[in-house]
């Protein structure tokens, strides 16, 4: 299934990367699928993406997505069981909080309360679908709150 091209994003200050948020909004992905690189100050990550910009109605489309953060100083997880490769977790959101220009702290913000803490010498991320999109009946459903 190819029902949408695919996406190559580059984020480069918070408004960027509100856009590749907003695509990696329920993701999918193993702690097997993380990896930090000290050496090379690259953190980096495989997911199923849902595709919420292919418009079906009646199903939906995830695609395999790669995603690299470069200048990474530092790595902190919180509430993620590293020690469970297998564990999946579901993305919600990727953030931005400016430190000292242009460092800051990105943040991936997962269901039931997990995050991963990147300290970067500035905002430099990469988002790159991997293949083709495929079929999935199951499509995300956020409750709203009063």
């Amino acid at each position: 299934m190819t029902g949408v091209n695919a996406l190559k994003l580059v984020a480069l200050d918070d408004e960027d990367l509100a856009v590749v948020s907003a695509h990696l909004q329920d993701a999918v992905l193993k702690v097997a699928d993380i990896t930090w690189l000290p050496r090379e100050k690259r953190f980096a990550f495989v997911a199923n993406r849902f595709a919420w910009e292919a418009q079906r109605t009646d199903s939906g489309e995830r695609r395999r997505t790669g995603v690299c953060f470069t200048r990474v100083l530092k790595v902190q997880h919180s509430r993620i069981r590293c020690d469970e490769p297998e564990a999946v977790l579901n993305l919600l959101a990727v953030t931005f909080t400016a430190g000292e220009s242009p460092s800051g702290v990105v943040t991936l913000v997962f269901s039931g309360g997990g995050a991963i803490r990147l300290e970067v010498e500035c905002l430099e991320a990469e988002m790159r679908d991997l293949g083709p999109a495929w079929e999935t009946p199951n499509r995300p459903v956020h409750q709203l709150q009063d």
